[in-house]
């Protein structure tokens, strides 16, 4: 395991990245990454977490956990939802944290690769009501930097807390950043946006 962790941080250093986190992570949170502008990412971001021995966790639909796939999924950190289930994802998101003492849980807010006008408040919701802080990763291709820079504990504020989010990520940029949206949320269907 530690040659893996040293070839996924050589593999970053030869492309040019560098990784930039704090000394001290908590073991319980909702990771955020943006901006989510590609494939590509998977392919920065994935030896990060390998490099840095972290173990993030992240959701997708259960039927992709089937066969071959399935096992590689979960290899690389994924958890199957059942997306018919009554709780909802952010129910069992909220309870997965509930089950366990060190959980970190993945999210990109987007929701796509493609441009978005509005982020989906699901990542917000999860860290709310599971009691836990949303720490902030990127991928900033201007810079070649991929990393983990603020903590922030959802106060209830959603305004508040989404202008300290918005502020954080105003000079990360995307591989495509024309599929770059506004970090901002639309609360539901009607509902006014964060700001």
């Amino acid at each position: 395991m530690r040659l893996w962790r040293r070839f996924c941080s050589g593999v970053l250093r030869a492309a040019g990245w560098r990784i930039r986190v704090p000394d001290a992570l908590p073991a319980r949170c909702v990771v955020v990454v943006a901006p989510h502008t590609s494939n590509w990412d998977f392919f920065v971001g994935y030896p990060a977490k390998v490099a840095l021995g972290l173990d993030l966790r992240f959701m997708a639909k259960h039927s992709l956990f089937r066969g071959p796939c399935g096992w590689w999924l979960r290899r690389a950190g994924g958890l199957p939802v059942d997306r018919r289930n009554a709780q909802g994802l952010i129910g069992q998101s909220v309870e997965s944290f509930a089950r366990r003492e060190r959980f970190m849980l993945v999210i990109t807010p987007e929701g796509t690769r493609g441009r978005t006008d509005y982020w989906k408040s699901g990542f917000y919701h999860i860290a709310r009501e599971a009691g836990v802080p949303i720490l902030l990763a990127y991928l900033d291709y201007g810079r070649r930097e991929v990393g983990i820079g603020l903590q922030v504990m959802p106060s209830g504020d959603v305004g508040a807390d989404m202008a300290g989010i918005r502020a954080f990520y105003d000079d990360k940029q995307g591989r495509i950043p024309a599929n770059q949206g506004p970090v901002m949320l639309r609360l539901g269907a009607g509902a006014p946006r964060d700001t």
